[in-house]
C-alpha cells in the first residue's frame, strides 16, 4: 500500500490469481491527488455474433512488463501530474458458465426491479420477465 506521495510508482502484476480492485486502488492512493481513476475490464459473453464461453490469457511476462513500463513513461510524458500507475492483468482460463448461471438465477429468484428513465417520456419501473414471481404483485 502506498502511504505517502513519494516518487511516482509504477506497479505491474501479471498473475493467475484472482484480481482485487481494492488492491489496485490502495496501491495508487496518494495524499496529494484528488482522485483514483480505474478501468476494470470485464468479459463479454459474445463477440461478432458468436457466444463466448471461456477466455484464455497468456503472456511473455518480461516483455509484457517492459511494454507496460514504456506505456507508463508515455503517460507521464503527456500528463505530468499523474503520480502512481498500477496495472494488474489476470492470466489463464476464465469460464463464463458460472457467471451466466448466476445471472439467470438472479433474474429468476431475486426481487430486484429497475427503473428505466427515458429522455422524453418520463420513466417506468420494470421487473424481470424471467422471475418466478413476476406478475404476482409483489414489490
Amino acid at each position: 500500500m502506498n502511504d505517502g506521495d513519494g516518487d511516482p510508482q509504477d506497479i505491474v502484476k501479471l498473475t493467475h490469481d484472482k484480481l482485487s480492485a481494492d488492491a489496485v486502488s490502495e496501491a495508487v492512493v496518494c495524499p496529494s491527488c484528488g482522485a483514483v481513476s480505474m478501468f476494470i475490464g470485464t468479459t463479454r459473453n459474445n463477440f461478432e455474433g458468436k457466444k463466448v464461453v471461456q477466455l484464455e490469457y497468456e503472456a511473455y511476462v518480461p516483455m509484457a512488463e517492459s511494454q507496460l513500463k514504456k506505456i507508463f513513461k508515455d503517460i507521464r510524458d503527456r500528463w505530468t501530474t499523474v503520480r502512481h500507475i498500477c496495472v494488474h492483468h489476470r492470466l489463464g482460463r476464465e469460464s463464463l458458465e458460472a457467471v451466466a448461471h448466476c445471472i439467470e438465477a438472479l433474474k429468476a429468484n431475486v426481487p430486484i426491479w429497475k427503473k428505466e428513465i427515458y429522455e422524453t417520456e418520463g420513466s417506468a419501473w420494470k421487473e424481470n420477465k424471467e422471475c418466478l414471481w413476476a406478475g404476482s404483485g409483489q414489490k
